[in-house]
């Protein structure tokens, strides 16, 4: 493989390719639900090749559907427990690692963005990828002042993958409910195209990465590597050395992931307070836990540009709903643009909010997978009150960037099955939330 799979027709038929066993059936043709055929009729043996068939597609075809699959391993802990297992570990390994690119396709882009004399540059580069994300891969260097670096070097063709992927992703959204059954696949997809293409622009990305290691710099908790040299296709980082987040998820001790947990919450809800801007990609393939406790964050390719921080409306309704104030939480929602259309059940509203807010209603809360399924499956079952209540509320388009990246955060969280004070973490940081 040289390069990615450019043509639309081809990078279909490769999505195609994917596995439409009796489950896969189950969801496309005749209409129902995989949770209910699982336990009776999906064997784990077809689970299992039905994972390893996912992360093996979309690691080839990286680009769009690399990075929806990162998305969806995400939120493999509100999987039902017999489930989650084989996805849990295919998807995951999307976090991490994908096929890796030829050394001589890696030269000539180094070269075109570097200059021919591209290796006076370092004294030293790894032609073996260190790590591999859904655009680009890692190589490990030595830059000619003696800093250990990161490369980071973007897949030729993966703009035309990009828009792709995308195009053909929202035709086939109804296979990833064997993934994820109930979850709303378009929306993602439509979001993603939104914003994903920011991400083919390595100077950009530079940029966002410089502001967070200003607005982070000094933290005693939360490390930024510093942007060495950044063209459109190449950058070149400070290297971070540490445990892996999702190493921390499947083997750490419960101090350790407690604590990790808090410090990715302090990351989101400080980064656009400190920096202007929301680190929009939460999946543990991005992080880091450093030898001296701090947490590294490694990507900032996908940023939400937020100049006066989060907004205030947020921390206003949350402290209003957590007082009870029904009524006032419902005029704010319909001046946020959250509801509109006719009149609607300011009582149901509060009942539809406060097990969301329960982490932050209380001074400490564990996260885990059982409380996320739970949610889940009262969010998504059409016969529950919640459901029906849902249909009346809007996500403007202004807050979805935050609203995905937030319920990303919480599925890590989850799979860290962390315990932490978040109350102080929103007090401290979500502006409105304490006056």
């Amino acid at each position: 493989m040289t390069d990615i799979p450019r043509r639309a027709v081809a990078r279909t038929a490769k999505l195609a390719s994917l596995p439409l066993g009796f489950a896969g059936r189950a969801v496309l043709g005749l209409g129902k639900r995989v949770t209910g055929l699982a336990s009776e009729v999906v064997t784990a043996e077809l689970q299992q090749r039905t994972a390893e068939q996912v992360f093996s597609v979309l690691g080839q075809l990286k680009g769009g559907a690399m990075k929806f699959g990162q998305a969806l391993s995400v939120f493999e802990a509100a999987l039902p427990e017999d489930l989650a297992g084989p996805y849990r570990q295919a998807l995951t390994k999307l976090q991490e690692a994908a096929p890796p690119l030829p050394a001589a396709t890696v030269h000539r882009v180094l070269g075109e963005q570097l200059g021919r004399q591209w290796r006076r540059k370092f004294r030293e580069f790894s032609d073996r990828p260190a790590a591999a994300a859904s655009i680009g891969q890692v190589h490990r260097a030595t830059w000619r002042d003696g800093t250990e670096v990161a490369v980071k070097i973007q897949y030729p063709g993966a703009g035309d993958a990009l828009v792709a992927d995308l195009n053909q992703l929202s035709r086939l959204a109804s296979l990833f409910k064997i993934i994820q059954p109930g979850m709303e696949i378009k929306p993602l997809v439509t979001e993603l195209r939104a914003r994903i293409t920011e991400e083919l622009d390595y100077e950009m990305e530079a940029r966002a990465q410089a502001a967070f290691a200003e607005g982070f710099a000094d933290d005693p908790e939360i490390h930024v590597p510093r942007v060495v040299a950044g063209t459109p296709r190449v950058l070149v980082t400070e290297w971070v050395e540490g445990t892996p987040l999702s190493a921390v998820i499947a083997d750490g001790t419960a101090e350790e992931r407690d604590r990790a947990g808090r410090l990715l919450a302090t990351l989101h809800f400080s980064g656009p307070a400190r920096a202007g801007l929301l680190h929009a990609d939460p999946h543990p393939g991005n992080f880091r836990v450093l030898p001296d406790g701090r947490l590294g964050v490694i990507d900032f390719g996908a940023v939400a540009r937020l100049p006066g921080g989060l907004p205030a409306p947020i921390g206003r309704l949350v402290r209003l709903a957590l007082a009870g104030e029904a009524e006032a939480v419902v005029a704010g929602l319909r001046e946020e643009g959250f509801v509109s259309g006719g009149p609607i059940d300011a009582t149901a509203v509060l009942d539809f909010l406060l097990p969301m807010l329960e982490p932050i209603a209380v001074d400490e809360f564990h996260f885990t997978r059982a409380w996320l399924r739970a949610e889940a499956v009262r969010l998504g079952n059409p016969r529950s009150p919640a459901y029906q209540l849902s249909r009346q509320l809007n996500l403007p388009p202004s807050y979805m960037l935050i609203h995905r990246v937030t319920l990303g955060s919480i599925g890590v969280l989850c799979q860290l099955e962390a315990r932490a004070p978040y109350r102080a973490v929103v007090h401290d940081w979500l502006p409105g939330f304490a006056t």
